[in-house]
């Protein structure tokens, strides 16, 4: 296997390939910005995509409804490289000028960035391939629905974006790193992330006489309390499987028991082995806790997603990229995150890896990804092109 380092390999030099279109992106970022699209309605995006590939030469292939697999260069496949289109239903905050016109819809995750990053590196590797053939093909997927349950990485791979891919890499912004940098890891970069939707049913009646009814309210109290207490025992604690209640519901009045009751939340994991054991776990533990009350129990488990593990080839692909590209000291370290993310499908079968993109300005207001007021430094946009434009140019070497 190759060793892949700043010392033995060549700068690629994306930059100079970069600079003509620069502004251009940035605009094209911009206008994906005021206009958001949620998990599956992507569709402008999707036509501004289509629109702007066509236009450099490439034949972009339509996904079912939203989403598009585009691939540059010619000849045998040296890596994928994927990057989500949708935004998320919060009201944006920023008053940014160029700021969200879809009410109470906004790229709060950073997936403006993402796509236009993609996008870049095939205009950029356009440019290159005619100018000297690439040796190899690079496919980009422009993939919907990252932030819906499981994810609409597996109608992408359904459709054939995986189809002769020997890897795939990703980015993701990242807020609490600077501008300038990326973040890394070897091994699990997220979590597992499963919804939880708990109904009870039972006989509702007067608070002042608690033994002719079931319990609701204390019923959902304990399932609140000890499931997590007891999956936490049931479990390695190495994994870190984490319940965490957001919403519970029940009842209208001080004065009376209700004969129903609603509990969601989500589990999440850090292994993804302890990820299979937890939810099979779970449905027992959930029917034992609330057992003792009496209470008809209606569990939905939503299966999300597993942890994204980076392989370490990847990995050191990507770094070695980035520290060409931008630098030695570009990267950093990242801590595992507890969110989800679905981009650890298209990992089930391939190795691969995903960054995480610095959009923090130094000493600048700290902003945190799924709020209405984040804001991306879009000195951003050029670093993640560069850094896997790079990576997969050094992909191809696997090949020769």
């Amino acid at each position: 296997m190759r060793n892949y380092s700043s010392e033995t390999e060549p700068t690629l030099l994306i930059g100079p390939w970069l600079e003509p279109i620069l502004a251009e992106l940035l605009l094209f970022r911009r206008d994906l910005h005021a206009h958001p699209e949620l998990s599956r309605q992507e569709y402008r995006t999707t036509e501004k995509l289509v629109e702007a590939l066509t236009a450099a030469g490439l034949k972009p292939r339509r996904l079912k409804n939203t989403g598009l697999v585009v691939d540059v260069g010619s000849g045998p496949i040296a890596t994928a490289l994927r990057g989500d289109i949708d935004a998320l239903p919060i009201m944006e905050e920023t008053s940014l000028p160029f700021a969200s016109k879809n009410h109470g819809v906004t790229h709060a995750c950073g997936h403006d960035v993402h796509t236009t990053c993609m996008l870049g590196i095939a205009l950029v590797l356009a440019a290159m391939h005619s100018h000297r053939p690439l040796g190899a093909t690079i496919r980009i997927i422009f993939q919907p629905a990252e932030e819906t349950m499981p994810g609409g990485a597996l109608d992408a791979i359904a459709q054939g974006a995986l189809d002769g891919v020997p890897r795939i890499l990703a980015l993701h912004c990242d807020p609490r790193i600077a501008v300038g940098n990326i973040g890394t890891r070897i091994g699990a970069i997220t979590s597992a992330s499963d919804t939880i939707k708990i109904e009870l049913t039972g006989r509702g009646g007067h608070t002042s006489r608690p033994h002719l009814t079931e319990d609701m309210v204390f019923a959902l109290a304990q399932i609140a309390i000890n499931v997590p207490a007891v999956l936490s025992r049931r479990v390695d604690v190495r994994s870190g499987v984490s319940v965490v209640w957001g919403q519970i519901n029940a009842g209208s009045a001080p004065n009376a028991i209700p004969a129903n009751g609603l509990l969601f939340g989500t589990m999440r994991c850090l292994d993804r082995d302890a990820w299979h054991s937890a939810g099979r776990l779970l449905d027992d533990v959930v029917q034992q806790v609330a057992a003792p009350y009496g209470v008809e129990v209606a569990l939905e488990h939503i299966r999300g997603v597993p942890p994204v593990v980076n392989s370490e080839h990847e990995t050191a692909l990507i770094e070695a990229a980035a520290r060409s590209e931008l630098g030695e000291d570009a990267v950093v370290l990242t801590p595992q995150s507890m969110g989800g993310e679905d981009f650890a499908w298209f990992l089930q079968d391939l190795p691969g890896a995903m960054m995480r993109l610095g959009t923090h300005v130094p000493g600048g207001e700290v902003y945190d990804l799924h709020r209405g007021d984040y804001i991306v430094d879009e000195g951003a946009l050029a670093n993640g092109i560069k850094v896997l434009a790079a990576a997969a140019l050094r992909s191809i070497r696997d090949l020769l």
